[in-house]
């Protein structure tokens, strides 16, 4: 190898890292300890890729398929080693994994960031720390790699120091290394000796580590008389049980072994909301062991992300992320599938076809569901609180099952939970369920509006009658509403219908009197309906008289079979095209304004116009022509002034 290739050369950390590294050092102080369940956790991840790997290509386990972690201490030196005989690192990937957050919503992150050292440990607790965490307790950080199949002479070796002028800088030189995996050396900071001891490690280890699968193997101490100390011996012994957490029986299991689990393999700071241990048997048998996290992850709306569900085959690790397991809609869950049926080569393609993954991701659904279902229908205050939790992290995610998975779409639309008329604040609490109890005599709709914000739709025109006659109407202004609630046209058979959408039918909730009112109404302003008609042209498909409003002078309805217009306005913001369905312009008979419409000769076209643009602003459209719209309102002001 030439001098060239073996020199180190010196790169700077990624702005972000920079960052990272500063606040992880300040916020995470206080949990030091997490460094070693974090670089542990690593080193079994690189010893499950190259499981997986090698099913395919059995010459990389370079004759030694024995997979351990290994864990030292020189209490001279001052450092801690912690080594693993995993897949191990090529130069670019050690550039790359070492020097980059390669995290989308990373911008993001740093812009919540606080400088309230607690509020932030929890912040970067939900980005991950990984093995930046070493930088907790070291003040420099040797990293020396293989990867597996590579020749001997191409092992790496990183190292940064945060100590003096060159701290942010890395160094990447060409080394050699026997074996293949890597070695992590933490060159402990000034107050750190109280991990240089063997009891120390072991009990650090066992309180966040014992569930990792491969065994954490330390050399063994004895008492050494003439020295009257505890002295290291040449023989290993394994520090964790070293079995499948999810493999053990649940009574065997503690809460808090559960949540260390989770936090390995959810990589999470934050313990999980609950989770859900079964075994299955019959036709495919396999057990899960399923997490809800208690926030949401940073990647969430990249609906591409990396899924975070682990499958094993017979316990060996065969892929991270099988999006194959999990719908899209829970795409939050974490967790660990094991199955006893599946081939040990099973790939990406196979898992694409398979029947068996089929049932499999069928039977984590309705676990899942389950579990959800339990927390939003116990009287515990506990498990409610855990719920309402839930649902302001994932419901936005859950809602797009309610079109994605038909199987399960009334599971779904029963947890569901929504802003209402009942007590008008944003807070989403109300199950269809509490909607239907609180239903009026004889109503049998459920009654939805959707707008743009909460505001717009609390302040609808198209509610004036509803709230009039103390009618529920169900808020709704969340995106992917319009898109959920088209997929559902009824819940427990009472029919979903939106207030903003075809003719008013209040069926026995209109008395008759108002029946009758409606249609003489309709009758004495034929001739204005024409008029408005023959003046707004092509803008609406029809003109009415309403008694849908007691406020407004009118409102924009769409009709029954088109597309609603504030979907229509999604779908335009998205960049797709959305079918051209004009309005229905419904005017209020006993408003001022539109009896003064009767009337008007001169400024008819006018006040027919703002009428109609009146109208698509509170319904939350934008106008065409802005400053014609502002013109005519002087206009008319002034007119209406004597001027």
């Amino acid at each position: 190898m030439s001098s060239a290739q073996t020199a180190a050369e010196t790169l700077n950390f990624q702005a972000e890292v920079k960052q990272l590294l500063h606040l992880m050092i300040h916020s995470l102080y206080s949990n030091r300890e997490i460094f070693l369940r974090e670089l542990i956790s690593n080193a079994s991840d690189a010893s499950d890729k190259l499981r997986f790997e090698a099913i395919d290509q059995p010459a990389l386990f370079e004759g030694d398929s024995d997979l351990k972690i290994r864990v030292a201490f020189d209490a001279e030196a001052k450092t801690i080693t912690i080594s693993d005989n995993g897949i191990g690192m090529s130069r670019e990937e050690v550039v790359a994994h070492l020097g980059t957050i390669a995290k989308s919503g990373t911008k993001e992150f740093f812009g919540k960031l606080t400088g309230d050292q607690k509020k932030d440990a929890h912040l970067i607790g939900q980005f991950g720390v990984g093995f930046y965490s070493a930088f907790i307790v070291a003040d420099k950080v040797t990293v020396v790699t293989r990867r597996a199949g590579l020749p001997v002479s191409e092992g790496v070796q990183w190292e940064c120091s945060m100590t003096g002028e060159t701290a942010g800088e890395y160094t990447v030189a060409a080394v050699e290394k026997l074996g293949r995996g890597t070695e992590i050396t933490l060159h402990l900071r000034e107050d750190q000796d109280d991990l240089l001891s063997s009891w120390k490690l072991k009990s650090l280890i066992r309180k966040y580590s014992d569930h990792i699968v491969q065994p954490i193997v330390m050399k063994k101490e004895e008492w050494d008389e003439e020295k009257k100390a505890q002295v290291l011996t040449d023989e290993d012994e394994t520090v964790n049980q070293a079995n499948a957490l999810w493999a053990r029986s649940r009574n065997e299991i503690t809460e808090e072994e559960y949540k260390g689990f989770y936090k390995h393999v959810g990589h999470d700071y934050d313990e999980p909301l609950a989770w859900t241990h079964a075994r299955v048997e019959g036709r495919q048998e396999y057990t899960q062991l399923l997490y809800v996290p208690s926030h949401a992850p940073f990647d969430m709306w990249d609906r591409n992300a990396r899924h975070g569900v682990k499958l094993y085959v017979k316990r060996v690790f065969i892929m991270d992320d099988a999006e194959k397991l999990m719908p899209t809609y829970l795409r939050f869950v974490r967790g660990v599938v094991d199955s006893a049926d599946l081939p040990l080569n099973v790939s990406r393609e196979i898992l694409q076809e398979s029947k068996d993954i089929d049932t499999i991701r069928a039977g984590c659904t309705k676990k899942v569901l389950g579990l959800l279902e339990d927390l939003a229908t116990s009287d515990e205050a506990g498990d409610q609180e855990k719920y309402a939790t839930f649902w302001k992290e994932f419901g936005k995610v859950l809602k797009e099952g309610v079109g994605e998975d038909f199987a399960n779409k009334d599971k779904i639309a029963g947890l569901l939970r929504f802003a209402s008329t009942h007590a008008d604040t944003p807070e989403e609490v109300v199950s269809f369920k509490d909607y239907i109890g609180r239903m009026k005599e004889g109503q049998d709709k459920i009654y939805y509006v959707t707008a743009e914000s909460f505001n717009a739709a609390k302040n609808s025109p198209h509610l004036e009658v509803f709230r009039k006659k103390g009618i529920e109407v169900l808020l709704l202004s969340d995106r992917v509403d319009e898109w959920a609630l088209g997929n559902l046209t009824e819940f427990d058979g009472k029919q979903l219908q939106s207030v903003a959408k075809g003719g008013l039918d209040l069926g026995s909730l209109e008395d008759e009197a108002e029946k009758k009112e409606a249609e003489q109404a309709a009758d004495e302003y034929k001739e204005l309906i024409e008029k408005m008609k023959t003046s707004l042209g092509e803008r609406v498909k029809d003109v009415k008289v309403t008694l849908r409003l007691t406020d407004s002078p009118a409102c924009l309805v769409a009709d029954e079979h088109d597309l609603g217009m504030n979907l229509t306005r999604i779908l335009k913001a998205a960049g797709q095209s959305a079918p051209m369905s004009k309005p229905i312009l419904e005017i209020n008979p006993k408003h001022p304004a539109v009896l003064r419409l009767k009337y008007e000769d001169k400024s008819f076209d006018d006040w027919a116009a703002v009428l109609f643009d009146q109208a698509l602003l509170a319904e939350g459209g934008a106008l065409d022509d802005p400053a014609t719209f502002v013109k005519r309102i002087n206009q008319l002001m002034m007119a209406m002034s004597g001027n």
